[in-house]
C-alpha cells in the first residue's frame, strides 16, 4: 500500500484524526507554508511496504500502479528491515534476465543485490539540515529517497521534493536577507537624514547663543562699571534728594548691587551649559569619515553623559574615574552611539529597580528583614578608563590598547539574560535581529578590532568587582590594525 501525506511533528505528535487529514489535504495540495524551521513532517511522506519474503512481482505492481513512489520500505513482520528504491529496482531488472531471476524470487534475494544503508533521519529533523546531510552521501546514493520514523512508522521522502523544498527555503532565506537589508538601508538613512537635521539644528542654536555668549561678557563689564559709578555717586553727594531716595528704596539698590553679578554669571552659566549641549549634539550626529581619525575618549565619553542629562535623575549618580589617555585613532560617531546604547542599558537596570524599590522604606527595617545594604545604596553608574595590556591571543605584546568600563551597581543580569546577551553577538542572531548591544558589538569588533566583554554578578564564569551589577569593558586598539 502506498500513499503520499505529511505526518505530525514533534509538537504535534497526538494530533486527531481530523487534524491529520487536514494536513494530508494540505500537503497533497503543496500548500504548505515552508520557513527556516521546517521539518521533514511538511514534506509528502510515503507509506508503502512490504514483506522481504513477498515476490519481487508485488514490488513491480506497487511501481507500475505509483509511478512517482520512490521506493518500498521492506519489513520482516512488523520490524523495518531495509529499503528497495525504485531506482534500484529497475536497475536490476534491466539487467540479463534479471526479470527472470528476481521477479519470481523473494524481494531478499534483490536486496541482499542491491543493499545499500538508507539514510534514516527522525520526522523531526529540519528539512534544511536533512538536505546537507544527503549532500554528504556517495554520489551515487544522493539520489535514494529518505526513510523517515514517525510515531505512525517508517515512511519514505522522495529526493526531488527534499530538493525542493530545500531550494524553496534557501529562496525565502535570501528574500528575507534583502528584505532585511532594506530595511537596515532604510534606517541608516533615516539616521543619517535625521543626523543632518539635528546638526542643523545645533548650528542654528550655535549661531545665536555665539552672539549671546559674546555679548555677555559686555553685558557683566557694563553693569560693573555701572555699579561703580553709582557708589562713587554716593559718596559724593551725602543728602540725596527725596525723589532719590524714593527711588533707591522702590528698587531696592542694595540688593540689586549684590545680585545683578549673580544674575550675569547665571545667565553665563545657561549659556556654557547649552553651548556645550549643542556641540555634543553636533558630535554624536557627526558623519564619520571613510577613515578613523584621532578622538578624544573622554570628551565622547562626557558629551554621550551630557545628552542622558534628562534620564539621570538625582537619585543616579555618574562617577567618572579617568586616567590620562592619547588620542585614541577611531570613528568618534559610531564609538558614540556605542557609549550611547551602553549607558542607556545601565539607566534602564537602574530606574527599574529604583522603581520597584519603595521610597518610603526604613533603611533599618529593610536590613531587619533581611534586604541587603547594597540594595540600599543610591544608584551609580561609574565609567573609568584606563591604558591595558592587548589580548592575549594577540601576537604582538608590545602594543598599547586602551580600556572603556561602564558599570552599574544594579541588580545584575539573570544568567538567561546574560546568556541571550552574548548569543546577541552571533551573526546568525544579528541577521534575525540585531539589538542595539549587538550593534555595539559590531563596532568595536570589526570597525575598530577591538574587543566587547560584558560581566554580571549573577553569571558565575563573569564575577564583577564588589559592589557592581553589570560591567560592559570595551578594550581598543590605540591605532587600527595594520598601522
Amino acid at each position: 500500500m502506498s500513499n503520499p501525506h505529511p505526518e505530525p511533528d514533534s509538537v504535534t505528535d497526538s494530533i486527531t484524526e481530523s487534524e491529520y487529514d487536514e494536513l494530508a489535504t494540505l500537503a497533497e495540495a503543496e500548500s504548505f507554508a515552508l520557513g527556516t524551521k521546517s521539518v521533514l513532517a511538511q514534506l509528502p511522506l510515503w507509506e508503502a511496504s512490504l514483506d522481504i519474503g513477498d515476490p519481487g512481482h508485488e514490488a513491480a505492481h506497487l511501481f507500475e500502479g505509483e509511478p512517482t513512489l520512490p521506493g518500498i520500505i521492506l519489513t520482516d513482520g512488523k520490524r523495518s528491515v531495509g529499503m528497495l528504491s525504485r531506482q534500484r529496482f529497475l536497475e536490476y531488472l534491466l539487467r540479463p534476465k534479471g526479470i527472470d531471476l528476481f521477479l519470481a524470487q523473494p524481494l531478499r534475494v534483490m536486496y541482499s543485490y542491491a543493499r545499500l544503508p538508507p539514510l534514516v533521519l527522525a520526522h523531526t529533523t529540519p528539512i534544511l539540515a536533512a538536505a546537507q546531510l544527503v549532500l554528504r552521501r556517495p554520489l551515487d546514493q544522493q539520489g535514494e529517497p529518505l526513510v523517515v520514523t514517525s510515531p505512525r512508522g517508517d515512511r519514505l521522502v522522495h529526493i526531488h521534493d527534499l530538493n525542493r523544498a530545500h531550494w524553496q527555503i534557501r529562496g525565502i532565506e535570501t528574500q528575507v536577507r534583502y528584505e532585511r537589508v532594506q530595511a537596515q538601508m532604510l534606517q541608516s538613512e533615516k539616521m543619517a537624514a535625521l543626523g543632518r537635521l539635528v546638526d542643523g539644528v545645533s548650528h542654528e542654536i550655535l549661531d545665536p547663543l555665539g552672539f549671546i555668549w559674546g555679548n555677555l561678557a559686555h553685558l557683566g563689564r557694563y553693569c560693573q562699571q555701572l555699579l561703580d559709578l553709582i557708589a562713587v555717586y554716593e559718596e559724593s553727594v551725602t543728602l540725596p534728594s527725596e525723589a532719590v531716595a524714593l527711588l533707591r528704596e522702590d528698587i531696592e539698590l542694595d540688593y540689586l548691587q549684590e545680585d545683578l553679578p549673580n544674575t550675569i554669571r547665571s545667565i553665563q552659566g545657561g549659556a556654557d551649559r547649552l553651548k556645550r549641549l549643542a556641540l555634543s549634539l553636533q558630535n554624536f550626529c557627526h558623519i564619520d569619515d571613510i577613515y578613523p581619525k584621532p578622538a578624544d575618549l573622554h570628551e565622547l565619553l562626557d558629551s554621550v553623559v551630557l545628552l542622558l542629562k534628562s534620564r539621570l535623575t538625582t537619585q543616579i549618580e555618574v562617577v567618572r574615574d579617568y586616567d590620562p589617555l592619547p588620542p585614541v585613532t577611531c570613528f568618534g560617531g559610531q564609538l558614540s552611539q556605542v557609549f550611547m546604547n551602553i549607558l542607556t542599558n545601565c539607566l534602564d537596570a537602574l530606574l527599574e529597580r529604583t522603581s520597584r524599590q519603595d521610597a518610603s522604606t526604613n533603611p533599618w527595617e529593610a536590613a531587619q528583614d533581611g534586604q541587603s545594604l547594597e540594595a540600599l545604596e543610591s544608584p551609580k553608574i561609574i565609567i573609568s578608563t584606563s591604558l591595558c595590556r592587548p589580548p592575549q591571543e594577540l601576537a604582538n605584546p608590545g602594543q598599547r590598547w586602551i580600556s572603556v568600563v561602564i558599570a552599574d551597581n544594579g541588580p545584575g543580569l539573570s544568567p538567561a539574560a546574560q546568556e541571550e546577551v552574548l548569543r546577541s553577538f552571533s551573526i546568525e542572531k544579528r541577521l534575525e535581529k540585531e539589538t542595539h548591544l549587538a550593534m555595539s558589538y559590531r563596532i568595536i569588533t570589526a570597525k575598530h578590532g577591538g574587543r566587547f566583554y560584558v560581566r554580571s554578578r549573577s553569571f558565575s564564569d563573569h564575577e564583577t568587582a564588589p559592589g557592581i551589577g553589570t560591567e560592559f569593558e570595551i578594550r581598543l586598539p590605540l591605532y587600527p590594525q595594520g598601522d
